[in-house]
């Protein structure tokens, strides 16, 4: 009895492996994961004891707005990374404290991230039967965006807790006497408090570069 004959098959890839939607969005995403949080911690290793935050002896009134101005940029370049973690902790209790806010912000961010930023183009995104291209899902992103943020009580809480938590650290910082606050050299006086957000940010942007050029 004569063996069936084996009909060849064509292979379009020419032996080149086409990589899957997860082997490269999840290697992507921890890389994002990983280098934020080695950024988190290094910014942490230089946070300024509590203690010396809110030692009650070096308080006093300034005697004018110019002292006061003087006083805040000199405590934002010691207490910078203090004083993001007590902004952050403002508007955490104040998303924790309305959870429906907070349940919608992280679908939003979720939405950006596996949608967009760390979604590969191929396959293409398809809901409900319809074939989404990267543009359109971009504009239908940012219009979800605007729409969170500028037409729900998301935007003003956020904006609102924002403004709360900069209020607290500029009262704190034109009370706060820093001549016994002595700044590290490698630390620049002008340096400002906002210097911990660039360098978490490059560092996601430079995470997230390698899921990104996988579309172009």
């Amino acid at each position: 009895m004569a063996s069936p004959q084996i009909l060849p098959i064509s292979n379009n890839n020419n032996g080149v492996p086409q990589p899957s939607s997860s082997s490269i969005t999840t290697p992507a995403f921890r890389a994002f994961i990983a280098r934020l949080s080695d950024s988190t911690r290094q910014a942490f290793s230089r946070r300024r004891p509590w203690l010396e935050l809110i030692d009650r002896t070096s308080f006093n009134r300034p005697d004018s707005l110019t002292e006061a101005a003087s006083r805040v940029r000199k405590n934002f370049s010691y207490f910078r990374i203090n004083y993001l973690t007590l902004l952050a902790s403002v508007i955490a209790l104040s998303l924790l404290s309305h959870p429906f806010s907070l349940f919608v912000l992280l679908c939003l961010l979720g939405s950006w991230l596996f949608l967009y930023i760390f979604r590969p183009s191929d396959p293409p995104l398809i809901v409900f039967g319809r074939v989404f291209s990267e543009r359109e899902t971009l504009g239908v992103l940012i219009v979800l965006t605007v729409v969170v943020v500028f037409l729900t009580n998301v935007g003003s809480l956020l904006i609102s807790a924002l403004m709360v938590g900069l209020a607290i650290v500029c009262v704190h910082g034109a009370f706060r006497v820093p001549e016994d606050l002595f700044l590290d050299e490698q630390e620049p006086l002008n340096a400002g408090f906002l210097s911990f957000i660039g360098g978490a940010a490059s560092s996601a942007a430079a995470a997230a570069v390698p899921a990104v050029a996988v579309r172009v």
